[in-house]
């Protein structure tokens, strides 16, 4: 058995060696290896997993690689809604949605976790509880790229309705054991790009996207938003664990074919308290990573590696 371990991912989708430049390739697996650093120092120093989570996924919000925080793809109108959640192994969690003004959204959902009187919090309410417990803020011009704004326009010069259909642009995440057996899992998003109407897909639903159960495994979600939300699918896999026995790449591949049977796709990362981990997924690529005590980090992106 491991004394801890960690297991990232940065998104799914269509994502091939066609795609990606090589300079993209290669700011991706630096932003997954620096993100396992941040998280593997938190937990080899005997850390909380939830602590841990946080750590490597506000590396990823600060990446602008990755759909999260800086760099998040654009609303319809050009503006970022971020999403983000956190759940430790007792059960406690924090969720936001639709947020304009935290640097990090995960260190918002932590908040929200840690104050306790609520579970999860939207919009202009969630941005005035961010100020007012003293999150730092961060405006447009953090949160922006240009990069971000060529590909809403292109996808506007498709029709006025047009969103990011294929999602090519995903979900960061991550789950973690400590030395203590506790794990954890957080994820944060920007979305799908040129989304409307306030939508929010699973990445923030406690047991939709995100789920964290010392009893069972935490597991973090990437993917078509809407049909995980349908499938209720992190905490599908933890009640297979729990209830069947499943191991943990079984439990995850079982309810990943629920959202392909539905129409869906996309990835999933689940650890155990056991120090068990698994990463499935049913597209062309997921951006991804773990390490785990006396193992060396390993990085991947195409579904060959």
């Amino acid at each position: 058995m491991t004394e801890w371990t960690l297991t990232i991912h940065g998104g799914a989708g269509g994502i091939t060696r066609e795609v990606l430049t090589p300079e993209q390739d290669a700011a991706a697996r630096a932003g997954l290896a620096a993100a396992l650093v941040a998280g593997a120092r938190v937990l080899a120093a005997g850390g909380a997993a939830v602590e841990a989570v946080a750590a490597t996924v506000i590396v990823l919000e600060d990446d602008p690689a990755f759909n999260s925080g800086r760099g998040a793809v654009l609303t319809s109108e050009g503006r970022v809604a971020l999403d983000a959640a956190i759940m430790g192994g007792d059960r406690r969690a924090g969720a936001v949605a639709g947020v304009t003004a935290t640097r990090n959204p995960v260190a918002l959902a932590r908040a929200v976790m840690e104050d306790g009187a609520h579970v999860f919090l939207a919009g202009g309410g969630a941005d005035a509880f961010s100020a007012a417990h003293g999150l730092e803020q961060a405006g447009e011009d953090w949160f922006v790229t240009a990069e971000r704004r060529r590909q809403l326009a292109e996808l506007q010069a498709k029709g006025a309705d047009a969103f990011d259909v294929e999602m090519k642009y995903g979900t960061v995440g991550a789950v973690a054991c400590d030395m203590h057996g506790h794990v954890a899992a957080a994820t944060s998003t920007g979305g799908v790009t040129g989304k409307r109407w306030g939508r929010v897909g699973d990445s923030p639903v406690i047991g939709a996207g995100t789920w964290a159960d010392d009893r069972a495994c935490a597991v973090s979600c990437t993917g078509s938003g809407e049909t995980f939300l349908r499938a209720g699918v992190a905490h599908a896999i933890a009640a297979r664990v729990r209830h069947l026995g499943e191991d943990a790449g079984t439990a995850a591949q079982a309810v990943l074919s629920e959202v392909v049977a539905l129409g869906g796709t996309g990835g999933i990362i689940v650890v155990t308290p056991a120090g068990d981990t698994a990463m499935r997924f049913s597209t062309r690529g997921m951006y991804r990573g773990t390490v785990s005590s006396g193992v060396a980090p390993y990085v991947a992106i195409y579904g060959d590696e």
